[in-house]
């Protein structure tokens, strides 16, 4: 199946849900970044997780940042996911493994930490973004955003995030979000009946490699109750904006003097960038020309 997003409601839109299959782009990042088995675990979640939180923002340019930091060997992570389906991200330290934990399942939450900060920052696209902590629940994400959305945005919500990776490939990722509304957040026997029914389902991978799509899964949680699938579908990708002409123009700057001993020395200057793990490179030739073009005035170090 192909990376992407779709949204629903149900209950008279009392309850919204969206879904995100993210196998194809947590792949990317694995490869991106040589990923470990369980840092391929919980920055596919985050991924994930991100983009379910950016589907509700309006501005087109609208983006949500996700970071955490926890006291596990890992130590944190970055995502972030824009409302135009991009997202990207990566771990403090990619190569940490451990033994799975006791569900037989890759230990995200001991390689995080149960010890630590969620932040997320909503940009939404004009003045100063909101941003908001909470502390870690577990460290295993899910849990962690779930009671992010319950303490600090006051919605009732059910938080699915999923990754399986096998022979260092990633078979399936991706998450789900089930939120009930205001008008229906009353309704405690409809609450009572979705909470049953998430309870029930598999883990959301599993969900995936089991051949269900998201209509399906969305159609078994919620299809005798008024469900509205949109029929836009979202395609989702790794995206990083980072480019060898913004690194060119970063160059100056350096100042003067450090790009005159650069040359001097003959070296090569490198820039790699954290969240698709890009080097750019630019040699001395290139920053002779950099540095005339500053002593002109033609480039404004400012």
């Amino acid at each position: 199946m192909t990376d992407q997003l779709i949204r629903a409601t149900a209950a008279n839109n009392g309850i919204r849900a969206v879904g995100v299959i993210t196998t194809n782009l947590t792949q990317e990042a694995r490869e991106r970044h040589n990923l470990s088995y369980v840092a391929t675990a919980a920055l596919g979640r985050s991924m994930a997780g991100s983009l379910l939180l950016a589907s509700s923002m309006k501005q087109p340019q609208a983006r949500v940042t996700l970071r955490i930091r926890g006291n596990g060997p890992m130590k944190g992570l970055y995502a972030d996911a824009g409302l135009n389906g991009t997202v990207r991200g990566y771990v403090h330290d990619p190569q940490v493994e451990l033994p799975l934990n006791l569900e037989g399942k890759l230990d995200v939450g001991g390689a995080i930490g149960p010890i630590g900060s969620l932040n997320i920052i909503r940009d939404i696209g004009y003045g100063e973004p909101h941003s908001s902590t909470t502390e870690l629940v577990s460290g295993e994400i899910g849990e962690d955003l779930t009671y992010y959305l319950a303490t600090s945005e006051q919605t009732p919500s059910a938080l699915m995030l999923g990754v399986f990776v096998e022979e260092k490939h990633v078979e399936a990722a991706g998450g789900l979000l089930i939120q009930i509304m205001p008008k229906a957040a009353t309704d405690e026997a409809l609450v009572s009946l979705l909470e049953s029914r998430i309870t029930g389902l598999q883990s959301f991978s599993s969900l995936l490699r089991s051949g269900k799509s998201l209509p399906m899964i969305f159609e078994e949680l919620l299809g005798d109750l008024g469900l509205d699938i949109f029929p836009d579908v979202l395609p989702v990708k790794f995206h990083c904006p980072c480019t060898r002409d913004r690194v060119t123009a970063a160059l100056p700057l350096l100042g003067e003097s450090d790009l005159a001993d650069m040359i001097a020395r003959e070296e090569t200057a490198e820039a790699n960038c954290h969240f698709c793990n890009e080097t750019y490179r630019v040699p001395p030739l290139e920053l002779r020309e950099i540095l005339s073009q500053m002593r002109s005035g033609e480039m404004d170090p400012d």
